[in-house]
């Protein structure tokens, strides 16, 4: 088969011919080794393209990075540059300097850094080479008829704007440069409409908007919007939506519209900030206290902090919208570094729901249900309003028990309780939620026969199963992560919801933000307590926000809607802040204690993970790489300004038969710590020879 034109010929690798020119180049690969790695080519090639090479006795795609007058080690080893891949222009100079700054900042090889972050056939040897690759993914893509999305969403008239969404509109249009802007506004009070105007202005400027959201299934919602106020005014399909949910080809098809301009705006998740958008001229970050921004594996970046980064580089505004943000975003804007914009009153002149505390402690609850939850649920059912009862505990019990013994059911490879689960046709499963180990629930107790297995606690699928039970003339719906894995099933969910075709929602966080509930007039929270006295010092924030975030849905279109919130502790000042609505309150008392005990944002940390079969091994590397420091004063000129805890634990140990244990690193000064790091992680490939123990860091981690 000829290779396209767009592609060089391959070239096998071979002795070098002296009378040939060569090109030095050095390629960032995507292997978990420090520095870039020479090649040579006989033709010019450009930074940012991409290239095959050869690596150990397996083929690799990387990106070139730099071009060299003579290579780093003798040239007669510099191997030949397989195959250039000139189907793509090379990756534009903005792209590179992001994902310089990403391997830079969190301390990882830049290879790392560039091709995860690419569709994965653009970095793909077999989507190049071989019988079926046919000239590569672009080639293959660009050849396929393409057709604009059918959509039967009608264009939609602009709102009338309140006061403080016009002023918010017309600060962030009138931005020149960079600046970044904090969109605090309450639930429902119109937060979307100032990002449509914001977008509608950068576009009418032949710019391109970048959206983020923090989760797939708040795309759908987002895009009826985007096409109905946007992409119809401009008389074209100029939305590209990218989400981890995308099919390979999907995601490689929408990348391409926007690398190359066709479409003028990116709605995405966290993954979209490393899209290359040629004319990017706004970055609008939805929910940006959300944690769904921080990736928790690989390259464990925020794509928010990156979005600012980037806009900052760019020289272009960013706006961090929430009603619910971030402390650290928070306290940039009380210092003047972020520009704060207020939306103080609901849109659509709709009022806050009243926020009520029930007292537990010394009610008789039926399957975590309070008498005035109950009865609550009652009256609006009467009046034929939408009921919300929110538990973020998904199954249907966290555990299975024997009272005769006291056996439990633990998962046999974690530290960590298997959950209950009903499954269609009447089978119940014990599965675990940290490595995914599944069982048929034992018919006796393992340990000493008993028969009577009772189920301890309730998650979602037990309350639902208790409300059918309760209100068996209700339409009820579950909306979790078990009752949304098959592909469209969310959206299908919430559009029976927004269609008033369900009268009570039970389900987890996926219901508690950003979606618009025209007839909800009652939201009922079931223990909440449970993330009060966790060992990380964040989760009063975390609770604070998700508490006030699903409160929002109610009464979003109606008067006189309510919020039940259980708990054994109503003193808490989380919930008293809750019942008044109180952000600012909330935020200036959680701030004043991280004043006084020196955390984020009054400092900075990072996260040395380290696992292994058995926790010693784990521990003794965490322990070496401690106490190396102390060992060697003389590499680290910062180092009295940091502070390296002792190794631990994590609270569970034991994921998938690896035991795990962490050391923080604290610094007050963000240039010292990673002015240490970056000395410190030179040294651990000397630290880690043994090949039992994998380790990771994580900077500004999100959970402790």
């Amino acid at each position: 088969m000829t290779a396209p034109s767009s592609i060089l010929p391959s070239r096998e690798p071979g002795p070098h011919n002296a009378d040939a020119p060569a090109y030095w180049l050095r390629v960032a690969l995507d292997v978990p080794l420090p520095g870039l790695f020479d090649y040579r080519s006989d033709q010019d090639v450009a930074v940012g393209t991409r290239v095959i090479v050869p690596f150990g006795r397996r083929k690799m795609v990387g990106v070139v990075v730099q071009l060299e007058d003579q290579p780093t080690i003798d040239a007669h080893l510099v191997k030949p540059v397989e195959q250039i891949l000139s189907d793509l222009p090379p990756m534009p100079d903005d792209w590179m300097r992001l994902a310089r700054f990403a391997a830079q900042y969190y301390q990882r090889p830049l290879g790392e850094v560039m091709l995860p972050c690419l569709p994965t056939g653009l970095r793909k040897v077999s989507a190049y080479q071989g019988k079926r690759s046919g000239g590569g993914p672009v080639v293959r893509s660009d050849a396929r008829k393409q057709s604009a999305p059918a959509s039967d969403v009608t264009p939609a008239a602009a709102p009338q704007l309140n006061a403080d969404q016009e002023k918010a509109v017309n600060e962030i249009c009138g931005i020149q440069g960079f600046k970044a802007v904090l969109l605090h506004g309450i639930t429902g009070s119109g937060k979307t409409e100032v990002y449509l105007r914001a977008a509608q202005h950068a576009l009418a400027q032949g710019r391109q908007v970048l959206f983020m959201v923090p989760e797939i299934n708040l795309t759908p919602q987002l895009e009826r919007s985007l096409r109905a106020r946007l992409t119809a005014v401009a008389g074209g399909d100029i939305l590209a939506v990218m989400h981890s949910g995308l099919a390979d080809g999907e995601r490689l098809r929408a990348w391409l519209r926007v690398q190359r301009g066709q479409a003028r705006i990116l709605l995405g998740t966290r993954l979209a900030i490393f899209t290359p958008l040629p004319d990017l001229g706004l970055i609008i970050v939805d929910e940006e206290h959300d944690a769904s921004y921080k990736q928790q594996d690989g390259l464990r970046y925020s794509a928010r902090d990156l979005a600012v980064w980037r806009a900052h580089d760019l020289g272009i505004p960013v706006v961090l919208g929430s009603a619910t943000p971030s402390l650290e975003s928070w306290h940039h804007a009380q210092t003047g570094q972020y520009l704060l914009l207020s939306l103080t009153h609901r849109a659509r002149d709709a009022e806050l729901p009243a926020v009520r505390l029930v007292d537990t402690r010394r009610l008789a609850l039926e399957q975590g249900l309070s008498p005035h939850l109950v009865t609550a649920m009652q009256e609006r059912l009467q009046d034929k309003q939408q009921c919300l009862v929110f538990l973020n505990r998904r199954g249907y019990a966290p555990v299975l028990s024997c009272a005769s013994c006291g056996w439990v059911s633990q998962c046999t490879r974690c530290t960590a309780y298997t959950v209950l689960h009903r499954a269609r046709g009447g089978r119940n499963l014990l599965s675990c939620h940290h490595c995914g180990y599944r069982s048929q629930v034992p018919r006796a107790c393992p340990d000493c026969g008993d028969q009577d297995l009772r189920p301890m606690g309730r998650g979602t699928q037990r309350v639902e199963e208790h409300l059918a039970e309760l209100f068996p003339d209700a339409r009820i719906a579950r909306i979790d992560a078990d009752s949304t894995r098959l592909k469209g099933s969310a959206e299908a969910l919430f559009a029976k919801v927004h269609a008033g075709e369900v009268d009570i929602l039970v389900g987890t966080q996926m219901v508690a933000k950003g979606h618009d509930f025209s007839n909800l007039g009652l939201v009922g929270v079931l223990n909440a307590d449970s993330m009060l006295f966790s060992q990380d010092f964040r989760a009063p924030e975390r609770l604070f926000a998700q508490l006030m975030q699903v409160a929002g849905r109610a009464g979003r279109h109606l008067k006189g809607a309510e919020v039940i919130i259980q708990t054994d502790y109503p003193e808490q000042p989380v919930y008293q802040a809750l019942t008044r609505h109180d952000y600012k309150g909330f935020a200036e008392y959680a701030l004043t204690e991280r004043r006084a005990v020196g955390l984020p944002p009054f400092a900075h940390q990072a996260l040395l993970t380290a696992e292994a079969r058995e926790l010693r091994l784990a521990m003794d590397f965490l322990s070496a790489a401690r106490d190396f420091v102390g060992q060697h004063p003389d590499r680290f000129p910062a180092a009295d300004l940091i502070t390296l805890y002792d190794p631990v634990p994590l609270r569970v140990v034991r994921v998938a038969n690896i035991e795990r244990a962490q050391l923080l690193v604290e610094s007050s000064s963000r240039p010292a710590l990673q002015a240490f790091l970056s000395v410190w992680m030179q040294a651990m490939p000397q630290l880690a020879v043994d090949t039992r123990v994998r380790w990771q860091l994580e900077v500004d981690p999100l959970e402790i």
